[in-house]
């Protein structure tokens, strides 16, 4: 208020107001009013698959008892993100299953996503794990696997981004494999520190790596437990989850025991290129990447019950790429309708906004009642 003046000064308030009109029809449809950008069509008003609804209820019901000296293990409902680099729209979400909503308990997938780097030179990591269903800190050791897989990649950055661009396919596995068995390896102290079994604090774990060079088009998966990788190409699903090796038939560079097994491709699924899986002296053809790699070693050992797993493969305009935690691949592999669903919803030529990004990973199965993790990048 100015000096020297009080509020008897101001002038005395209105004793009536207009009465409020609904405003009249727009003079110009809204696609000419937002400088001739066209409208996104309506989404499907689709909430679940099935011949009736699920069980739960659709929203959260019991939030998860807090420990008053202990909240910062406490894990949102729903975790929501995204970003466009190089030739990409990348699209993730984490959403707590509709059991834990209804019982109070803390969701046990955990989501990370990280840029490395600035210019074409960087790395975008995108990190899903799944903490051990019946352990009490599963999504501790959910979170651990991420930020220590991140940090572990974030440190390699520069070398992880020239071996994709220059496919060196052996390279990339084998130090990605390296990075991998630290970080259980971290786990696995983590849960001696705990006075836990390791098989009490540990967690699936799948990554995504994503170059910003618009020009590099090669996408790289890492990781080891459950879950699921498919593509949507030409509007239908391909499931490029890579197979588990055999000790018995191990192919590829050796990497800490273990290489890529031999397998033909997916159904619906061609070889890039045009290159042939498997060249006529027998050596198998990196996939997508066109690097023939000699047989490795016969490996004695048996492989952990989870083993390393690790594709490289090229996009191509028009894909789009799903990784996500084993409580959305059951349900698309599992339910035709509802894969069937989703193919129709992210088979349009642009990528989904957040919100009905969101809307279309909670689309509900009857009988599947976990939480969801996905991770979606729609190639340009």
């Amino acid at each position: 208020m100015p000096e020297g003046r009080s509020l008897r000064d101001l002038p005395p308030l209105p004793t009536s107001y207009p009465a409020w009109e609904p405003p009249g029809e727009p003079s110009e449809p809204p696609a000419t009013r937002a400088a001739g950008r066209p409208t996104t069509p309506d989404r499907p008003s689709v909430t679940h698959i099935g011949d009736g609804p699920p069980t739960y209820e659709a929203e959260p019901t019991a939030l998860p008892v807090a420990d008053p000296q202990d909240l910062g293990s406490l894990v949102a409902d729903t975790v929501l993100d995204g970003a466009q680099y190089g030739t990409y729209t990348l699209r993730a979400a984490s959403v707590r299953g509709d059991s834990a909503r209804y019982r109070g308990e803390l969701r046990r997938d955990a989501l990370l996503t990280a840029r490395f780097g600035n210019g074409p030179g960087a790395l975008v990591l995108v990190a899903v794990a799944s903490g051990a269903r019946a352990a009490e800190g599963a999504h501790l050791a959910a979170a651990d696997a991420c930020r220590w897989i991140a940090g572990s990649v974030g440190r390699s950055q520069a070398r992880l981004a020239e071996d994709i661009r220059a496919g060196r396919r052996g390279d990339l596995k084998s130090g990605l494999h390296r990075l991998t068995d630290r970080t259980f390896g971290k786990l696995r102290a983590r849960a001696a520190e705990l006075g836990l079994e390791p098989e009490e604090h540990t967690a699936d774990l799948r990554c995504l790596l994503l170059p910003a060079d618009p020009d590099c088009r090669t996408r790289v998966f890492f990781g080891v437990g459950g879950g699921g990788l498919l593509r949507l190409r030409d509007g239908r699903w391909q499931d490029i989850e890579p197979p588990e090796p055999r000790p018995d038939a191990l192919v590829g560079a050796p990497v800490v025991g273990f290489g890529s097994a031999p397998a033909p491709a997916p159904v619906d699924e061609t070889p890039l290129h045009g290159t042939p899986e498997v060249t006529g002296q027998g050596d198998r053809l990196t996939m997508d990447l066109g690097i023939t790699t000699p047989p490795g070693p016969h490996v004695d050992t048996v492989p952990p019950t989870s083993p390393f797993r690790f594709r490289a493969s090229v996009a191509r305009s028009g894909d789009t790429l799903l990784l996500c935690s084993a409580g959305l691949a059951e349900p698309l592999r599992g339910e035709n309708a509802f894969a069937d669903e989703l193919a129709e919803r992210w088979a349009r030529k642009d990528p989904p906004g957040l919100a009905a990004y969101l809307a279309d990973v909670t689309l509900r199965v009857k009988g599947y009642a976990d939480d969801r993790t996905a991770v979606a990048a729609w190639e340009a």
